[in-house]
């Protein structure tokens, strides 16, 4: 049975693209040394939150006062506005402190990423989406904490969120005035904050759960890999021309959001290398299914039908399994399409060729999957409302059962 885990572990990283894969988890050995800050207490990350935030988020949820902090943040947008007023004076400080660029940020490597993001945008759409999105499915702390939280109970409203994140990281002026990353990532940071300290009190939660509080610094760095490194991979295993600039530019937009995440700067991948070291600790290891990954892949997937566009759901799920294994498949019970599997793994290299002008043939399947790449990227802009902004509100309570 060891050696069959071992087998499932590795075969599972080579299809994902994440190499190196590990036999399983193991003790925490990754080295700060390969971190933006070069150094650190080498303490394992997976016993660490965020003291600067969930305390002020513990106290304002026991105090009632998040309903009144939702609406002072509502019209927080843009980096360059102005802290919100009637925020509790503990909370204003706080973002003080925290609503900015790290010393080490490098604008324009920023400003590269973003234009990359935007050159990228048609395979970034359909990794994240159809790729990163239903991967959180076969990560069981991910799956659960998200079904159980107050989000998982209107799951489209909680991938538009999830969207909206990767949406504004990838905004050409991301992380200047005009853009909206910091916003997004410091109340993506509160709402972590309030799930810490809502989830514990959940019995249903606690039931499935292997932790006593949620959303450790490991847990983001799992979903960071689970984002960006996975996307680097298959960007290069699709021979996708990534110069090295674009490859660093990429990974520092990621840096500096795993940054403003709260994440210690020991820990966050100085490299591609060191990621992909740190992502075979980390992530592939623990990948697995869950009663409620299950259901949140469905409901997905579900929803991701909606477009249409004369795709069917079996090519759904047969993309699925292109992206992420057979294995992934099976564990959430995709229903296998062999017709759609053939024009998947035919359609999608040669709609990659002809956008790469590497060949001069149009393939029939171009305009359909093109406008199911558009599709996919509506609708989980706010329901397909919006293509702004979707508003991220700081939860007060969990799901309930059901």
């Amino acid at each position: 049975m060891e050696n069959l885990n071992r087998r499932r572990v590795l075969s599972l990283g080579a299809a994902l693209g994440l190499v190196g894969a590990l036999e399983g988890p193991k003790a925490w050995a990754w080295s700060s040394a390969d971190s933006v800050a070069g150094s650190g207490a080498g303490a394992d990350p997976e016993w660490i939150w965020d003291d600067a935030t969930d305390p002020l988020m513990a106290s304002l949820l026991d105090n009632g006062q998040v309903p009144a902090v939702n609406t002072a943040m509502a019209k927080w947008v843009n980096n360059g506005d102005p802290l919100p007023s009637g925020l509790p004076a503990e909370l204003t400080a706080h973002l003080r402190q925290v609503n900015k660029l790290p010393a080490w940020a490098d604008l324009t490597k920023l400003r590269r990423a973003a234009d990359f993001n935007r050159r990228r945008d048609t395979y970034l759409f359909m990794l994240y989406g159809l790729g990163s999105g239903i991967m959180s499915t076969v990560i069981p702390r991910e799956a659960r904490s998200v079904y159980w939280s107050a989000g998982g109970a209107d799951m489209q409203d909680r991938a538009a969120k999830t969207f909206t994140f990767g949406y504004d990281l990838s905004q050409l002026r991301a992380f200047e005035p005009s853009g909206q990353f910091v916003v997004t990532a410091n109340k993506t940071r509160l709402v972590h904050a309030a799930v810490r300290h809502l989830l514990p009190q959940s019995p249903h939660w606690k039931a499935g759960a292997d932790q006593t509080i949620p959303i450790s610094a490991a847990d983001i760095l799992v979903t960071f890999h689970s984002l960006g490194t996975y996307v680097h991979s298959k960007l290069t295993d699709w021979r996708i021309p990534f110069p090295a600039a674009d490859q660093e530019a990429f990974l520092h937009s990621w840096q500096v959001a795993l940054h403003l995440l709260g994440v210690p700067d020991e820990y966050i991948p100085q490299t591609w290398a060191a990621a992909h070291a740190q992502s075979a600790q980390v992530l592939t290891p623990i990948m697995a299914p869950t009663t409620e990954g299950k259901d949140l892949a469905e409901v997905l997937l579900g929803l991701t039908a909606q477009i249409d566009l004369g795709v069917t759901r079996g090519f759904l799920n047969e993309f699925v399994r292109y992206v992420l294994s057979d294995e992934v498949g099976d564990w959430l019970g995709l229903k296998r399409d062999y017709a759609a599997a053939a024009l998947v793994r035919t359609a999608w290299p040669a709609y990659i060729l002809f956008r790469e002008g590497l060949s001069p043939i149009m393939p029939g399947t171009f305009y359909m999957v093109d406008q199911f790449i558009r599709g996919l990227a509506m609708l989980f802009l706010n329901n397909g409302g919006s293509s702004t902004t979707t508003p991220i509100t700081i939860p007060t309570g969990n799901r309930a059962a059901g």
